[in-house]
């Protein structure tokens, strides 16, 4: 089996609470690099992040100066925004990032401590064994599990009626297409023209219709449900706007599709 150079990006807005415990809980002999890109926090994310990486035995905070690099630690590159460019523009410095820094295989996990770090191992597996080109972490396996796990009932059913909509119009039966865990192969994110997507959430949607339009084959693993006070979550008007867009961008590809059909 190839080696393949694993990046895990964390795209950080608020985290100052939870980065830490997020990055204690990767799989250290499956990574080869984090990048941590911080969208101009106005808490303390930035400074907790290079404290930790400075302290860690694990880890060691990257620099341009870096010739040789400490023995036996992983590098922590951390980026800040000056200004705040949103969830979608936070994701493109990340993959930018990733790319620049020759990962093979890119692993997005939210640092509020949402979802469970320790699962990268199977996003790893099942990429590095070519048997999907992205893979996505599910939140949804029942409605009790999602509700118990903190869920907003509200948020479950949109979840549930955008992605039976999604499905639909592209023809995949994916079990949720709203999850912040995700796995990218270098190829993927090559070609799908991510850096033209919307710098807000939409983003997301916007990058899994790219990848049904160019072929790519997609998985999902479960993933638990964890929503709690310091995990960041969109609001009612911002999750409504979040809705809409996803409906419109899910029209945009029926349109594509039908047209393809009938050149």
């Amino acid at each position: 089996m190839l080696k393949k150079k694993v990046i895990v990006v964390l795209p950080a807005y608020k985290a100052a609470a939870t980065v830490e415990r997020t990055i204690n809980d990767i799989p250290l002999h499956l990574v080869d690099e984090l990048i941590l890109v911080d969208d101009a926090s106005p808490d303390e994310t930035v400074r907790v992040a290079q404290n930790f990486a400075r302290q860690h035995p694990n880890f060691y905070l990257k620099t341009a100066v870096d010739n040789p690099p400490p023995e036996n630690r992983k590098p922590i590159l951390i980026f800040r925004h000056e200004k705040n460019l949103g969830y979608g523009g936070n994701q493109k410095t990340c993959y930018r990032l990733a790319l620049e820094e020759g990962a093979e295989i890119v692993i997005m996990v939210h640092p509020d401590y949402q979802y469970d770090p320790k699962l990268i191992k199977y996003f790893v597996e099942f990429i590095r064994d070519e048997y999907f080109d992205v893979i996505l972490g599910s939140r949804i396996r029942s409605r009790r599990e999602a509700l118990a796990g903190g869920m907003p009932r509200y948020k479950y059913f949109a979840n549930r009626l955008l992605t039976t909509f999604q499905n639909m119009v592209s023809g995949r039966n994916l079990s949720e297409w709203h999850t912040g865990m995700r796995g990218y192969s270098r190829k993927v994110l090559e070609k799908t023209g991510y850096e033209h997507f919307s710098d807000d959430f939409v983003f997301d949607t916007q990058m899994l219709f790219a990848v049904v339009k160019n072929g790519f084959s997609i998985g999902d693993i479960p993933v638990p449900v964890r929503y709690f006070e310091e995990a960041s979550s969109l609001n009612f008007r911002r999750s409504l706007g979040y809705g809409l867009a996803t409906v419109l961008e899910a029209l945009k590809f029926l349109v594509w599709r039908v047209n393809r059909k009938s050149r």
